[in-house]
């Protein structure tokens, strides 16, 4: 957006001596043309601002408007920058360009390689190595949505396979166990719902505007019907599961069974989520206990071997 990009010209002019058309322009992926542009809307807004032409010229604010450094601590700057590089993996825009650009206008030039370093001691990345090609697209999709109060139009395939047309407006993206999801007032149910973005299809934004309503952020701590609903269950895998396995338990769940294997007190409900789950670890697993899940475990994988008989 224009106005946030001018925001960030002017912290970055008030923190630097002098900038150059071409920095900017690099900066924030747009042409000279369009820097010169912001320049001129800058100066009209009363901006003591004024340019030098030459070798090392560029544009400079009046030092009295310079900003005070010391408002954030190499700490803060380092937190800010690690939060900000981290969304935009998955999420693009000018606002993520111009928040970053406004974060490191207050980094003194003394200590900019102390917070470059600890600002890159955590590094998240929130893309997938594979997967659906239209997730970036969509998020862009759902951010605008969200910011404009737009209606959204898709297709949704359910858990049952079950695809329906439908119409929603969106209020929040959710990121949750490295799944994205959306929260949205679904005018098919007439209620709130939690898309799964990885479930949304042909969604496009609708010339149809809406006006918010109250609602409540969606349940995502489920920690405590999780306990109640979990059993335990022994199952025993070959080592080479072992960093797989351990996504889903703690270690200490773990007790050798000689060289090569181990036993694992496994945390299980009983539904497809989580037969899925056994049967994607393959022959170097095996359910132990109970057997009733063991019997099952026989039937559901004499069904995938009858698959390829003939």
């Amino acid at each position: 957006m224009k106005v946030d990009r001018l925001v960030s010209i002017i912290m970055i002019l008030l923190n630097k001596n002098r900038v150059n058309a071409k920095e900017l322009a690099d900066l924030f992926e747009v042409s000279t043309r369009t820097i010169y542009r912001d320049i001129d809307t800058i100066s009209l807004a009363g901006i003591p601002l004024h340019a030098i032409t030459g070798v090392g010229g560029g544009f400079e604010i009046m030092e009295r408007y310079k900003v005070d450094k010391k408002v954030f601590s190499a700490s803060d700057l380092s937190a800010i920058l690690m939060g900000l590089s981290s969304l935009s993996n998955m999420m693009r825009g000018d606002e993520l360009i111009n928040a970053l650009a406004k974060i490191k206008s207050f980094i003194p030039a003394d200590r900019a390689k102390e917070i470059e370093l600890k600002a890159n001691q955590v590094y998240i990345d929130l893309s997938p190595w594979m997967g659906n090609a239209n997730m970036q697209p969509y998020l862009e999709i759902i951010k605008k949505a969200v910011q404009e109060n737009k209606i959204l139009a898709f297709e949704y395939t359910d858990r049952y396979n079950n695809k329906t047309a439908r119409t929603a407006e969106p209020y929040q993206l959710v990121l949750k166990s490295s799944y994205w999801y959306w929260q949205g007032y679904c005018h098919t149910r007439n209620d709130f719902r939690l898309f799964k973005l990885s479930r949304t299809s042909d969604l496009q934004i609708k010339d149809d505007s809406f006006i918010p309503r109250d609602y409540k952020n969606p349940q995502l701590e489920f920690a405590g019907i999780l306990d109640t609903m979990q059993t335990k269950i022994k199952i025993r895998i070959h080592k080479s599961l072992k960093d797989r396995v351990l996504d889903y338990c703690a270690y200490d769940h773990f007790s050798p069974d000689g060289d090569g294997h181990y036993i694992v007190i496994f945390p299980f409900i009983e539904n497809d989520y989580y037969y899925n789950i056994l049967l994607s670890f393959g022959d170097k697993c095996e359910c132990i206990d109970p057997l009733h899940v063991r019997t099952e475990m026989k039937r559901r994988i004499h069904g995938i071997a009858a698959l390829y008989q003939n």
